[in-house]
């Protein structure tokens, strides 16, 4: 039996989380997990999805390709501050908790995440 811990974390906006794990509900190996900002990340992404989908109709409408270009960028912005979101709720969750059990290999996951991310 694996021992059970419990902690908090306090989210920028001071909201105060408390949650355990007990082996089985973690950030690594698969298992699936809750974050606070999932509904936020969904609904950006979302918004994203649409916003692509209205570029994709710009080029089928043979649009302006200087239009089109700006559209994209806005629709990459919005894809890397989504990455944030959840890199941030990531390191505040998942990586505290790792460093908590002494867990290297979710520290070196996040390291090659990161490096992926930037490029």
């Amino acid at each position: 039996m694996e021992e059970k811990h419990t902690h908090t974390h306090i989210g920028k906006n001071g909201e105060v989380i408390t949650h355990s794990h007990d082996g089985t509900d973690h950030c690594h190996g698969g298992h699936p997990h809750v974050h606070a900002n999932t509904k936020a990340v969904l609904n950006r992404l979302s918004r994203a999805i649409g916003h692509l989908e209205s570029i994709r109709r710009m080029v089928e409408d043979g649009r302006d390709c200087s239009e089109v270009l700006i559209q994209l960028s806005a629709v990459k912005s919005a894809i890397n501050n989504t990455g944030k979101v959840i890199l941030q709720d990531h390191i505040e969750h998942c990586i505290v908790d790792a460093v908590e059990s002494g867990d290297h290999e979710a520290l070196e996951e996040l390291s090659r995440a990161i490096d992926r991310f930037v490029k």
